[in-house]
């Protein structure tokens, strides 16, 4: 109900209640003008308290509640106190709980930090800010033919939100995350429902997918309609496209949608460092698709009308189940970082997004989101090569270790050369083959184990010594070619056996 002031209040009109009722007036004013001066310090981004409306209080108060709410950089829920991730320790499998500064607030990564020290740790759980507990864990192998999926490298990505470092989920080949089956209170068949998401918009690629939202209960590929995903990603689905993207863009199975036929050359695209990227579906015959700076500014509506007039999506078969980072069918091979988002019952407002958009600008994200900034460096050797491993970025046991252009937001170019003498990237070990020690073995990457072919020691003439071999990281005839396979050889001081960690 529009409420208006009462005739005492305009001005030019006395009182009836005399001097008493102007002083309460004064008095009631003061205090007004207190509360709203102490209410902009606690949204101030440098203060760990939040926002008094976060992003699902408002999707609440417009009759949408959230049904799933993940992020492991801040509180979603203005009266959330619990765990944002889960971190696993590489050295020893032990598990912590990531949780928040103050209720309603920003991440600690200062206990990440300490309790990774000196090791590195991997994200095993991302949990659900929500009452319906709906937490993600690395998703198992699915149909689309790649391997179960691994949890993302926790220190490959740090940023700043709410003044405070926080660490984002950075997701390449191989990441992902699910829900355990159906997840409690998710659209399903037709239903509708709403999605946001934070993610970069400088750290994307054309593969499949890197989404986040409604999948299929398995990881298998049901049919059209029985995905409801968000995605930002250079995929050119249906052509024609207008520019190089990245766009935001509906997964709904079988189709990375722009529009109602899958085209949409109005889709400009969002290539900011950080992108809020929409989705909201009525289930039956509309659906809507917006994006936006994250960092300042509205959100820009890419769509709004009818489901893609394919076969199987008016209605949409939506299962229920929650993915982050992969396809419904654990197509696994995209890449991206996130930062938070959210899934609501029900078709949201234009009012309740341009204020979810409106909290999420003033959080003020801001750092680099297109490179590893963790403990790893990038490693490179002869010729300014990067030492890459082979697959890109998927990093199984046994791949090889070779030189490759440098590629700024490869994962698998950037190393951690940790205290115990080990090179690490991808939660593997820089390995000679076998544990061999003779001029020549390869190398690979392997699950560390602690073998002597894992230890690694800087010379001052930049050649790493493996102690155990006596023997130096070397490239063959001191080759710079794409795809040179690495060896150990003879320490000799040559440009061949010079690596440096940048």
């Amino acid at each position: 109900m529009r409420r208006t002031s009462p005739p005492a209040g305009r001005s030019g009109v006395p009182s009836p209640l005399g001097p008493l009722a102007g002083a309460r007036r004064a008095a009631l004013s003061v205090l007004a003008t207190l509360a709203l001066v102490l209410g902009a310090l606690l949204n101030m981004p440098g203060l760990s308290h939040a926002a008094a409306s976060l992003p699902c209080d408002i999707y609440a108060g417009a009759g949408t509640p959230c049904v799933a709410a993940h992020s492991t950089t801040r509180a979603l829920v203005s009266s959330y106190n619990g765990p944002l991730y889960q971190v696993k320790r590489a050295s020893d499998g032990a598990t912590k709980d990531i949780g928040l500064l103050a209720p309603g607030g920003y991440a600690d990564a200062a206990a990440q930090d300490g309790f990774c020290q000196n090791t590195t740790c991997s994200m095993s759980k991302i949990y659900d800010q929500t009452s319906r507990h709906n937490d993600l864990s690395p998703g198992p192998a699915g149909t689309a033919g790649m391997g179960a999926d691994r949890g993302a490298d926790a220190s490959e990505i740090s940023v700043t939100a709410g003044g405070h470092k926080v660490y984002g989920i950075w997701v390449s080949p191989g990441v992902g995350y699910r829900s355990n089956g159906q997840a409690s209170g998710t659209a399903v068949n037709g239903q509708a429902e709403g999605a946001y998401m934070v993610a970069s918009g400088t750290h994307v690629g054309s593969a499949c997918c890197f989404d986040y939202g409604n999948a299929e209960r398995t990881p298998a590929d049901t049919g059209n309609g029985h995905m409801d995903a968000v995605s930002i990603a250079t995929t050119c689905y249906f052509a024609p496209c207008t520019g190089s993207g990245p766009w935001v863009e509906a997964d709904l199975e079988n189709g990375m949608f722009q529009g109602a036929n899958g085209s949409n050359t109005a889709n400009l695209g969002n290539n900011t460092p950080y992108v809020t990227a929409v989705l909201k579906n009525n289930g039956q015959t509309r659906y809507a698709l917006k994006g936006g700076n994250a960092q300042s500014g509205a959100l820009s509506t890419w769509w709004d009308g009818a489901l893609p007039n394919r076969g199987g999506y008016m209605p949409m078969q939506q299962e229920g189940g929650i993915i982050l980072g992969t396809g419904g069918d654990n197509s696994n091979w995209n890449r991206g970082t996130f930062f938070e988002g959210v899934m609501v019952s029900g078709y949201p407002t234009d009012a309740a997004e341009n204020a979810v958009q409106a909290n999420v600008t003033s959080v003020g994200y801001s750092g680099q989101t297109d490179e590893p900034n963790g403990d790893q460096r990038k490693f490179t050797g002869p010729g300014g090569k990067c030492v890459d491993v082979s697959a890109d970025d998927t990093g199984v046991n046994g791949a090889a270790v070779q030189l490759w252009d440098c590629q700024k937001y490869a994962e698998d170019q950037h190393w951690a050369h940790l205290a115990d003498g080990t090179l690490r990237t991808l939660g593997r070990c820089l390995d000679i083959v076998g544990n061999g020690t003779a001029g020549g073995a390869k190398v690979e990457l392997w699950d560390c184990n602690g073998v002597g072919g894992q230890k690694w020691v800087t010379q001052s003439d930049g050649s790493l010594l493996n102690p155990q071999s006596g023997r130096c990281l070397d490239s063959p005839s001191g080759a710079t070619a794409n795809g040179t396979r690495l060896q150990i050889w003879d320490c000799n001081g040559a440009a061949a056996q010079k690596f440096h960690l940048n």
